[in-house]
């Protein structure tokens, strides 16, 4: 199983170690940040299943600590990011390595399933079968559990305006909540400016080292670092109990990125809350987002519809280049079931 990140590739090793106890199934998980000496070693003793980011895996392929060649199952989780420009030569490596695609079954799996990523997926498989849970269409859609509200603000106002945001909502300082930022510097500012006016918080980005993430996430998952900063490294997958409030200080890059993000809330059946910030840095997501809201019965505030309503249709640059040679002639076989927990990821 290849993860975008260090943090669901250790969530999901663990969750795996835990299904393999005591059926003789060894579990490793390879990723950066970590010396690669210690992943050597669990490899030489041999394992059957491997989970790993796509730097180190491809890494150690390339180097000759890993043989791919016999894999027979490949799962690509959060798919939709693991083929965008950032993992996809690492993808198309790594997978070129593993056991032919007539040997191979690979899954591919994700809350948000953009249509220029199915268009790259089909490089990749052969005869898919598409399942889908909730809504069958591929537009970005939110879980309706979560109540969502989008403030239009000015870029300088939302220091005042999220410090009111945690009175709000953090008052305890006891419930989890999960503070988003665009880039690394920006969470590193947020979380030195909470501290400085009294809020104990911790935070998640590229500029911490390993272990300082890894003890960021547990200490978050466990209460007692409840308020998290970060980018989104933490936007994917990770299921942390009880989460009750997202807030997006900055919009992400990608209408995806914001249904995986306010996904941290209301998961399991439970409700949540998601409050972002807007500006007018983002109109170009204005159509996008207003069709998240209202698709979850969500009010759309009068001020987000002067940059209009129309949305964008998707291109990857990345697929371009090779899509002329892809048959896509043969369409996913395509299975839906209702459930409104669908994009809670």
């Amino acid at each position: 199983m290849v993860a975008p990140t260090r943090e669901l590739a250790i969530q999901s090793s663990e969750v795996a170690a835990s299904a393999a106890k005591g059926v003789g199934v060894n579990v490793t998980c390879l990723y950066g940040g970590m010396p690669k000496h210690a992943q050597k070693d669990e490899i030489k003793k041999g394992v059957a299943v491997v989970i790993a980011t796509p730097g180190r895996l491809r890494d150690l392929s390339e180097e000759g600590s890993v043989d791919l060649s016999e894999v027979r199952y490949i799962v690509l989780d959060e798919a939709d990011r693991m083929l965008d420009m950032g993992f996809l030569p690492d993808m198309r490596a790594i997978i070129g390595a593993c056991a032919a695609p007539e040997h191979r079954q690979t899954a591919m799996l994700s809350a948000t399933w953009p249509m220029a990523i199915q268009k790259l997926a089909i490089e990749f498989l052969k005869e898919p079968l598409k399942v889908t849970v909730g809504s069958a269409h591929s537009e970005a859609t939110a879980n309706v559990r979560i109540t969502q509200v989008v403030e239009v603000v000015e870029e300088r106002e939302r220091d005042g305006k999220l410090l009111g945001l945690l009175q709000k909502h953090h008052s305890s300082r006891e419930n989890r909540v999960l503070v988003f930022g665009l880039y690394k510097k920006e969470c590193a500012r947020m979380e030195t400016m909470l501290r400085s006016k009294g809020w104990a918080c911790a935070a998640v980005h590229g500029d911490k080292g390993q272990r300082e993430r890894e003890e960021a996430v547990n200490a978050f998952k466990a209460g007692t670092a409840p308020l998290l900063i970060a980018t989104d490294v933490a936007a994917r997958g990770l299921d942390i109990p009880d989460v009750e409030v997202v807030i997006n200080y900055s919009f992400p890059l990608t209408i995806e990125d914001y249904v995986h993000r306010i996904g941290r809330t209301g998961r399991a059946g439970k409700t949540g809350h998601a409050h972002t910030f807007f500006h007018v840095g983002d109109k170009a997501h204005a159509g996008e987002l207003q069709n998240v809201l209202k698709n979850a019965n969500q009010p759309v505030p009068p001020s987000l519809l002067q940059w209009g309503t129309a949305t964008k249709r998707k291109v990857d640059k990345t697929y371009g280049a090779f899509f002329k040679d892809v048959d896509m002639s043969k369409k996913a076989t395509k299975t839906v079931f209702n459930n409104s927990d669908s994009d809670s990821d």
